[in-house]
């Protein structure tokens, strides 16, 4: 069943058995938020059980572009287009979100994202990456990466 995320009311809905449930929620809210905002888009997640075809896009490209494979079992994702911009999120039991970002005018920029939920762990699959910080009034601290994708998917 999906759930249109509400960054009003932060509710740890389909995110129950993580460890840091609420800062996940926030983390999650934090993207609806922004999605509202910029392209007025309605941030609708499902358990990742049902969207076995948007999990899998996001763990191709994990593993034919850098070699990663992901330890931590998906709760939720998402995918939907915005403005030429195909976009897919997946958000993890550890606390984990993934995005893709594939601009589908092929002179686009392309990237995957990761974000950590405030207090959990680099994941020992991600520890190559250098992460930034930034604050959320919904989610606290966030860590976030990125790598440039170099291939068609």
């Amino acid at each position: 069943m999906s759930y249109a995320v509400d960054f009003t009311t932060v509710s740890t809905v389909g995110l129950e058995s993580s460890p840091i449930a609420d800062a996940l929620a926030g983390l999650r809210a934090n993207e609806a938020r922004y999605f509202k905002n910029k392209y007025d888009h309605v941030f609708t997640v499902e358990p990742a059980g049902e969207a076995a075809s948007t999990v899998d896009w996001v763990h191709r490209i994990l593993k034919e572009e850098r070699g990663i494979v992901i330890g931590a079992r998906p709760l939720e994702a998402t995918a939907f287009e915005v403005e030429g911009i195909r976009m897919a999120y997946v958000f993890y039991e550890d606390g984990l979100s993934i995005n893709v970002m594939y601009t589908i005018e092929e002179s686009g920029k392309r990237a995957v994202g990761f974000k950590l939920s405030d207090g959990m762990e680099i994941p020992e699959e991600l520890s190559a990456f250098k992460f930034a910080r930034q604050k959320s009034k919904l989610a606290g601290t966030i860590r976030g990466s990125y790598f440039v994708i170099k291939n068609e998917y």
